[in-house]
C-alpha cells in the first residue's frame, strides 16, 4: 500500500488512489486517479514531476477563503480543468473554531470528526463538486487530481465514494482511506503539532487528541456512509438522487478507468 504514496518535496499525502481490483472481475487503471493536500507550498520541483502526470482535472475542494489564503501553485503551461466552488457561507471553517473553542482532548476530537463526517455529504458546495467531479471521471481526457486543505477529511470521503461507485471491495476502501495516517508521518509530526496548537490556543493539546483529531479512522468515514444511507436509503441511491450519477455515468466510469 505504501507504494501508492508519491514523495514531493512540500506537496504532503500525494496518493494514487486507482489500481484497485473493482466489480465484475475488472481493475482500476493506476495513473488515472490521484488525492492529495493543497498545493500552495509546491516546490518548483515538485511542479514539475505534477506535470509530468498528465493530470488532465483538479478539484479543489477547499471553501473560497481556503483558496484565498492558500492559492495553488500551478506548473508552467498549466491548461487542466479546475474545478472548485464558490459557495461561500462566510463562516470560519468549522476546524479553526473546533481548535479555538473545543476542549483538545481525543474524546472532544473524536466528536468533531464524527459530526463533520455526518455533515460533509450534504453540504451544497460538496453536492456541487462531487457531482462535477464524478461528470469529469467520465470526460477528462486524463488523470483526474482531488485535493482540499489536508487531504484527508473531504478528499478521502470523494475517494471513498469513488471506491464504492466502482466496486472496490469495503477492505480495500478503509485501507486506503486509512493510508493518510502513513502518509503524512502522523505519528512523528504529532508532538510538533501538539506544540503549534499550544501556541496557537493557549491550551494544550496531549498526543492522542492530536491524532485523533488530525489524523482518520475508520468510524469517520463510516459515519458519512451511515448518514447517507440513513437518509436516501442507500449510497447509490444517494449518488444518483443527490449527484445524478445513474447508471448510464456509472458505466462510461468504470469504462474509462477500466484498464
Amino acid at each position: 500500500m505504501t507504494g501508492r504514496i508519491h514523495r514531493f518535496d512540500a506537496l504532503d499525502n500525494f496518493r494514487d488512489y486507482g489500481d484497485y481490483a473493482s466489480a465484475a472481475g475488472r481493475r482500476i487503471a493506476g495513473g488515472r486517479l490521484f488525492r492529495s493536500a493543497h498545493h500552495a507550498r509546491a516546490s518548483d520541483a515538485d511542479l514539475a514531476r505534477l506535470a509530468g502526470l498528465g493530470i488532465a482535472a483538479v478539484v479543489d475542494l477547499r471553501r473560497p477563503g481556503e483558496r484565498r489564503d492558500q492559492p495553488s501553485r500551478r506548473p508552467p503551461g498549466f491548461a487542466a480543468t479546475v474545478i472548485e466552488s464558490d459557495h461561500d457561507d462566510g463562516r470560519e471553517a468549522p476546524h479553526i473554531t473546533f481548535l479555538k473553542t473545543a476542549d483538545l482532548t481525543v474524546d472532544a476530537g473524536r466528536r468533531f470528526m464524527t459530526e463533520t463526517y455526518r455533515e460533509l455529504p450534504f453540504e451544497p458546495a460538496h453536492l456541487d463538486l462531487f457531482a462535477r467531479y464524478f461528470r469529469a471521471l467520465a470526460e477528462a481526457e486524463g488523470a483526474v487530481l482531488i485535493h482540499c486543505a489536508a487531504g484527508k477529511d473531504r478528499t478521502g470521503l470523494l475517494a471513498a465514494l469513488t471506491h464504492h461507485l466502482l466496486g472496490v471491495h469495503r477492505d480495500d476502501m478503509i485501507e486506503d482511506y486509512l493510508l493518510t495516517n502513513t502518509a503524512v508521518d502522523l505519528a512523528g509530526r504529532a508532538p510538533g503539532i501538539a506544540r503549534q496548537l499550544e501556541t496557537m490556543t493557549g491550551r494544550p493539546a496531549g498526543h492522542d487528541a492530536v491524532v485523533a483529531f488530525l489524523g482518520v479512522e475508520p468510524a469517520y468515514l463510516e459515519a458519512a456512509l451511515a448518514e447517507i444511507a440513513a437518509r436516501a436509503g442507500s449510497v447509490d441511491a444517494w449518488l444518483e438522487q443527490a449527484l445524478g450519477v445513474d447508471a448510464a455515468l456509472r458505466d462510461r466510469i468504470g469504462e474509462r478507468l477500466a484498464e
